[in-house]
């Protein structure tokens, strides 16, 4: 039960507030909407109440909001139905109302409450409130988990391990195994104060004091790092302990556990995090043995590194290291926050998610991210029951991540896609007058066309990752 309801409140919530952005700036501006479906296909329950009908459809993996327009012939082959002549329902048949307009009765659609007779800001309203209100969702949401739950911090101040930065030999005062105790003067009780004194420096010197003295490290300027290289050389200590092993990963098909404390790999003695990837990044490719701890005994077991591109955090620069498919427990903790602080946290959360969606949208664009990391409806699926399984908290975090990500994939300019339906609207107020129905209706299909290669491409990659699953649990 849990694996159906999961992806269904998280998926279905989503779009539903997406779909209802559409449809309440529809209403402000006057535009006639005579439905509001969530999915696509055979419709499972309709309510009409109003002018507008209320359809829960078959394929939940969508929705839209049925608006009155010129261009119905080219939408119609994708939502369904018009509100042209001879698309309304006749007398005698189900729903049919003598004073409704089209498709309900008989009455013609006014012109002036057709979408293409609003002006340009008005129509640009309709489509980006949807984007609006998913970026709305995310951010009351993550608000309400710092409010609730408090705000994670990382309560150690110990460094776990320094990468060199060319822009920054100063860094060799710092080393793994320092405890940090005050950043530019300020004492610091935990790590998220010592990354937010570090980050508010800007351009300037940051003073890092430790256990052993000073370290002055110029930030901000000409041949300088910036604070956030700085931030991404030098990491904070945690333990070696596997917090998540992800479906089909190295690490899974290896054996590995959830709560496996790594002792060593190929013989080297591991006693942080950052050690582990120190030995698993440049061994894609090879069998390296692992000696974990699992309750109270030695387990040993053979795990191959994938191949992966990704961006250095301190140079910026693609590079292929090796990656195992494992999460690190979570090392936080939670300190409550005032609403204020929540309010505070909820937006720089929802920013620096959409932040990480766009890069990697470009990465995708540019090959520096392999489509391979693509995620379809079944791995949203996974993903929401383990969420679901992991509590409210978790189901929550996933809803607002998924929010976000449909913000940002709607402004794509793929035609079917809100971003798409912005630029074409400009287009024709450049041009001056609408395309013609014919390239509107082509538009329209390569848009759906890409859309669904992208479905295909994400759903091939779900099916090969579960594969792989299936053959880990069964040749070990």
């Amino acid at each position: 039960m849990l694996a159906l309801l999961a992806p269904i409140v998280v998926f279905g919530l989503v779009i539903f507030v997406h779909e209802l952005g559409h449809f309440i700036a529809a209403k402000l501006t006057g535009v006639y909407a005579p439905r509001f479906s969530i999915g696509f296909g055979p419709a499972l329950f309709r309510y009409r109440r109003g002018e507008t009908e209320y359809v829960l459809a078959a394929l939940p993996l969508g929705g839209y909001v049925r608006m009155a327009s010129r261009h119905d012939a080219e939408a119609s082959f994708i939502e369904g139905g018009g509100e042209g002549e001879g698309e309304g329902l006749k007398p005698g048949q189900k729903g049919y109302d003598p004073e409704a307009m089209l498709p309900f009765g008989p009455k013609p659609v006014p012109e002036h409450r057709w979408f293409e007779s609003k002006s340009l800001a008005a129509r640009l309203f309709i489509m980006i409130a949807g984007v609006t209100m998913n970026i709305l969702l995310a951010f009351m949401v993550l608000t309400g988990l710092s409010l609730v739950y408090g705000q994670p911090v990382v309560g150690t101040r110990v460094v776990g391990a320094v990468r060199p930065l060319a822009t920054a030999p100063a860094l060799a005062g710092l080393q793994a195994g320092d405890t940090i105790v005050a950043v530019n003067g300020a004492p610091v009780s935990n790590w998220t104060e010592i990354a937010d004194r570090i980050d508010e420096t800007g351009a300037g010197t940051v003073v890092v004091r430790t256990n052993r003295g000073d370290t002055r490290i110029p930030v901000g300027t000409p041949g300088a790092p910036t604070t956030q290289q700085l931030l991404g050389a030098v990491d904070f200590f945690i333990a070696p302990v596997l917090g998540d092993v992800l479906p089909g990963s190295p690490a899974k098909r290896g054996g590995l556990r959830i709560g496996d404390s790594i002792v060593t790999i190929a013989g080297h003695p591991v006693q942080s995090w950052s050690q582990l990837q120190e030995r698993v990044s440049p061994a894609a490719g090879t069998d390296l043995p692992f000696v974990v701890r699992r309750g109270g005994a030695l387990v040993t077991r053979t795990i191959r590194p994938d191949s992966t591109s990704v961006k250095d955090a301190t140079t910026g620069a693609m590079r292929n290291v090796g990656k195992i498919g494992a999460a690190v427990a979570d090392p936080t903790t939670r300190e409550p926050v005032g609403v204020g602080e929540a309010v505070v946290a909820g937006a720089r959360g929802t920013w620096i998610t959409a932040a990480k969606i766009v890069e990697t949208v470009r990465g995708l664009i540019t090959r520096e991210v392999s489509v391979r990391q693509l995620g379809g409806p079944i791995a949203i699926t996974r993903a929401s029951v383990a969420a679901a399984q992991s509590g409210l908290e978790s189901l929550l975090f996933l809803i607002a991540l998924l929010s976000v990500n449909v913000a940002v994939l709607n402004l794509l300019p793929i035609p079917i896609l809100d971003g798409g339906q912005i630029l074409i609207n400009i287009a024709e107020s450049v041009k001056g007058s609408p395309f013609s129905a014919r390239t509107r209706e082509y538009v329209l299909r390569f848009g759906l066309v890409a859309i669904q290669l992208i479905f295909v491409m994400s759903t091939f990659n779900d099916l090969v990752m579960g594969f792989k699953d299936v053959v880990a649990k069964l040749f070990g």
